[in-house]
Order: C-alpha cells, then sequence, then structure tokens
C-alpha cells in the first residue's frame, strides 16, 4: 500500500514586497533627484554674496552684543529653493520609513524574502541619503562661518 501524498509547492505572495520595492524608489528618487534637478531650476546665490551676507549678520550679532542690546534677526521669507527641498526630504524619508515598514509587513506574513530585502535597502538607502545631504550642507555651513569668522579677525 503506497500513500500517495499529493505536495503542492505554493508560491509565497509578492504584494507588500512589490509595493514595498516600488515605494523604495519612489523614496530613492526623492532623495536624489531635487539635489540635482532644484539648483538649476532655482540657482544658488554666488559664494562671495553668501560669504558677505554672512559676516554682516555676524558683525549685526557683535555690535548688538557689545552694546547690550537683543539682536533680532531681519525676516528671511522661504524661498521657493527651500520650500521644494524642505518638501523633497521630507517626502524621501516619509517614503523611505514607509518601504522599510512594507518590508517588515512581508517579511510578517512570509512573503518572498528577496522583495523584502530589496523594499528595506532602498528605503534605508533614501533615508541615507538624505542624512548624508544633511550632514555634507552642516559641514558647508561650518566651513563658510570659519571662513567669515577668520576674516573679520575672530580667529
Amino acid at each position: 500500500m503506497t500513500s500517495s501524498v499529493a505536495t503542492s509547492s505554493t508560491v509565497p505572495s509578492r504584494r507588500l514586497g512589490i509595493i514595498g520595492s516600488l515605494v523604495g524608489v519612489l523614496a530613492l528618487m526623492a532623495a536624489v533627484l531635487p539635489h540635482w534637478v532644484v539648483p538649476i531650476v532655482f540657482p544658488p546665490p554666488p559664494a562671495d554674496q553668501v560669504i558677505v551676507d554672512t559676516g554682516h549678520r555676524i558683525k549685526d550679532r557683535v555690535i548688538a552684543r557689545v552694546k547690550g542690546v537683543e539682536y533680532k534677526a531681519p525676516r528671511v521669507e522661504k524661498s521657493a529653493e527651500r520650500s521644494w527641498s524642505e518638501t523633497a526630504s521630507v517626502t524621501a524619508i516619509s517614503l523611505g520609513l514607509l518601504a522599510i515598514l512594507l518590508s517588515v509587513l512581508a517579511l510578517i506574513f512570509r512573503e518572498e524574502r528577496l522583495l523584502a530585502a530589496v523594499a528595506a535597502t532602498l528605503g534605508t538607502g533614501a533615508i541615507a541619503v538624505e542624512i548624508s545631504f544633511v550632514v555634507i550642507g552642516a559641514l558647508i555651513l561650518i566651513a563658510i562661518l570659519y571662513v567669515v569668522a577668520n576674516i573679520i579677525g575672530l580667529f
């Protein structure tokens, strides 16, 4: 007597993994493309103008401190470039987190691991790109402040 056991090989679902991967690609695009496109559409001011403006603000702040008067910074309107960049950053990080969440859900529901790993990698990559641009921006700002402080003789 032989027992015939029918083994059915079921293919794991791919829905969450595919959606997570697509969201991860969108997150990566939102993290990288605006840093190339926004400067083309809204060119930044020349570096010497930024340095001079920063120097004037520092000088005004030092003079106010010496006089014992509270320094009131002039109101700066948010430029279209800054608005687009902030929107892209928030979008990239939000979509990156959503891709990671979909990846985790894909693993919980025992979907295909490769797609879940791709979604998690793309989401993490988008967040890492955003963080790296923030760090690079902070380093450039520190360098500009150092140059301005050096020019006005603080160092």
